[in-house]
């Protein structure tokens, strides 16, 4: 098999391959190491590889599973492989070694995925960019002077440049929706609950965090999903899962869905042109699909739901920091300044504030829920703007110096009074006002690239769909993929084959 050939194909194909004998999982594995030897170097998306492992499991007669001998990389964060760093992207964690696997990594593995790196994420994913100061910046493969986006950065980053067809990814945020929407990818977040978690930690953010992957196909998410969903005896509950699998309902078209969009944002109330123009060539295209398509007022305030968001992201930061802390002796200097600053607003708001926040997520579900009542989806852009150039949200030296002694002094109540939060609102979520609503209600949301930019960048669009309608999401997404075809896109100008 050429490289350009490997390239071209998505996971499903070349699982096929394997089961035909027509390629080994070992050729498979050296033409994405091949890729990835050619063009990581230039983007920063893989940050640990795993040779020795993934070498063993090529050489293993009895792989098994529906996705068996195709390559894949893990996201450093909350997907630990055993005997191997997970860093979170954070010095402070550069050395701590699981001692097991992620219940994901698990299901992975039975798939049958060859696992032979791990991505990069921004310092314990807290941000829409993936710029850790530990790492380096990852780039986007369309134009390496933008970001990837962020936390899945590194796996959208490696997917859209051929390096391996699908990622691990994880959505606390939108971070396998915003970076899907950066790098021309499929990206769906599931339902509360479907995603497997554990067994080092329970459900991350009260439940807000989905375990997932980024890929080029919907049916390879389709199937991915079905791999990875399922009984977790060891979960605190377990929800409904699908009657049928997502790789069988997707070759259903759907039945005339009613949608409501909207490109509203009191966040960023002047979207760029480009979303608004991916919002209206989708509208455009669901009318032609025969489906009942409507504008809409945004059925929640975003104003105040960032501002929930924030305080609970803050709160779950505090921990992890304090967890690193006491697990590795790590000390200011492992974090990153925005992370201490973020950590002291937390600290400083004390536990009420989080409280209130995560109470406040019943206002925003009785609003969503009510809304589908008249709607079957929500259409919304995935982000505000084209994929920012890389830097573009980097806090400045002087700055960080403040955070760092504000941090040190506990002055965290001079932050909040300063009106640092609106700052961060529009720092942090500006670009991406609208992915945070499905986290909230623990609804299923998906990008899908469906527009590119008149310079060339992917920018994708969302739906939110009811609670348990991960497989209508797929399903629609899989009609809008067959009218407007997307995986043969490759970002060759950015980083050619070879």
């Amino acid at each position: 098999m050429y490289l350009d050939e490997y390239m071209s194909m998505d996971a499903i194909a070349l699982a096929e391959l394997v089961r035909r004998k027509q390629v080994t999982p070992a050729e498979l594995l050296s033409l994405a190491r091949r890729r990835a030897d050619a063009v990581n170097p230039r983007l920063n998306a893989i940050v640990r590889r795993l040779d020795d492992v993934a070498d063993r499991q090529v050489a293993d007669p009895d792989l098994r599973g529906a996705f068996a001998g195709v390559p894949f990389l893990l996201k450093d964060l909350a997907q630990e492989y055993r005997g191997f760093p997970t860093s979170w992207g954070s010095r402070s964690l550069a050395g701590d070694v699981a001692d097991r696997h992620a219940l994901i990594t698990q299901r992975f593995l039975d798939a049958g995925l060859v696992i032979f790196g791990m991505t990069n994420t921004p310092e314990f994913g807290a941000k829409g960019v993936t710029e850790p100061e530990y790492w380096g910046p990852t780039r986007n493969p369309w134009s390496t002077a933008r970001t990837s986006g962020g936390s899945s950065g590194g796996s959208a980053s490696a997917v859209a440049a051929g390096i391996v067809p699908a990622a691990g990814a994880s959505d606390g945020g939108g971070s396998i929706r915003i970076p899907a929407a950066c790098n021309g990818l499929v990206g769906l977040k599931l339902s509360r609950g479907l995603s497997p978690y554990g067994p080092q930690a329970g459900e991350t953010m009260f439940g807000m965090v989905s375990q997932g992957v980024v890929s080029r196909t919907v049916r390879d998410s389709a199937a991915l999903y079905d791999a990875i969903i399922g009984p977790n005896p060891r979960a605190e509950y377990q929800a409904a899962l699908p009657d049928t699998p997502f790789g069988e309902y997707i070759k259903t078209p759907p039945s005339t869905l009613t949608v409501g969009y909207s490109t509203s944002s009191a966040i960023n109330p002047d979207p760029d042109r480009e979303a608004v123009a991916a919002v209206e060539q989708a509208v455009s295209l669901l009318d032609e699909l025969g489906h009942r398509v409507e504008e809409v007022a945004p059925p929640y305030d975003d104003a105040a739901l960032a501002r929930d968001f924030l305080t609970i992201w803050f709160a779950q930061l505090y921990r992890h920091v304090a967890e690193a802390r006491r697990r590795t002796g790590a000390r200011d200097r492992d974090f990153e300044a925005d992370t201490l600053a973020m950590c002291e607003l937390a600290r400083s708001a004390g536990v009420l504030a989080p409280m209130l926040a995560l109470e406040n997520r019943n206002s925003y579900v009785q609003s969503l829920a009510t809304f589908h009542e008249s709607y079957d989806v929500f259409v919304t852009p995935t982000l505000a703007t084209p994929p920012l150039a890389v830097g573009a949200t980097t806090t400045s030296h002087r700055l960080q110096t403040v955070a760092r002694a504000v941090s040190k002094a506990h002055a965290g109540k001079v932050l909040a009074f300063s009106g640092i939060m609106d700052d961060l609102i529009q720092a942090s979520l500006g670009w991406v006002p609208y992915t945070q609503l499905a986290n909230l209600t623990g609804r299923p949301a998906i990008s899908v690239p469906l527009h590119w930019t008149d310079d060339g960048l992917p920018l994708g669009v969302q739906f939110v769909g009811r609670l348990g309608a991960d497989g209508d999401l797929l399903r629609l997404a899989a009609q809008l993929e067959d009218a407007r075809p997307w995986a043969h896109r490759h970002p060759a100008p950015a980083v050619p084959a070879d």
